[in-house]
């Protein structure tokens, strides 16, 4: 099945901060779908709209990889966090680069979904440290940003001359 391109650091589109999605119509949905059928060709857990150069605040999420049990959040928000949690992490956008970051064991996260009905997230464990890295991709950060500063300024190096979309 077809799907977007998937766009790979340091594409531009990965640093911007995403706008709140204003209407719920089918555009959205449509976004959805390619969101989800992207990140399944990936083989990921989750992807967010900037990801495949969309600058709107929607990610989909599903640790589990079951088809048809994705979360879908719309302009999401993280209203609380608690213990801590040092997890390995990679990222589609940056292919072949895994490092451990510290990340919140547990999170509240606001949202809408499709419908823009309300949606409230209590996660722990795998899904919450997913949900964060959404979160982070729409505000125009990456994970290697979470980095001690010469750890990242490294990723940095290896990331410079390969700005893609895929």
């Amino acid at each position: 099945m077809d799907h977007p391109a998937l766009c790979t650091a340091p594409h531009p589109a990965l640093r911007a901060v995403a706008r709140p999605v204003e209407a719920f119509a089918e555009e959205v949905r449509r976004l959805a779908h390619d969101l989800i059928e992207t990140m399944y060709a990936h083989d990921g857990i989750g992807l967010a709209a900037p990801q495949i150069g969309r600058d709107v605040q929607v990610f989909v999420a599903n640790p589990s990889q079951r088809r048809g049990s994705e979360l879908v959040v719309v302009n999401p928000v993280l209203r609380g966090s608690r213990g801590r949690a040092s997890v390995t992490e990679g990222c589609l956008s940056l292919p072949s680069i895994w490092a451990r970051v510290r990340r919140a064991s547990a999170v509240r996260l606001e949202g809408w979904d499709l419908a823009g009905k309300p949606l409230v997230v209590e996660a722990e464990g795998l899904l919450a440290i997913v949900l964060q890295h959404e979160c982070d991709h729409l505000q125009g950060r990456l994970f290697i940003d979470r980095l001690p500063w010469l750890q990242r300024r490294r990723v940095e190096a290896r990331l410079r001359d390969t700005a893609a979309c895929a």
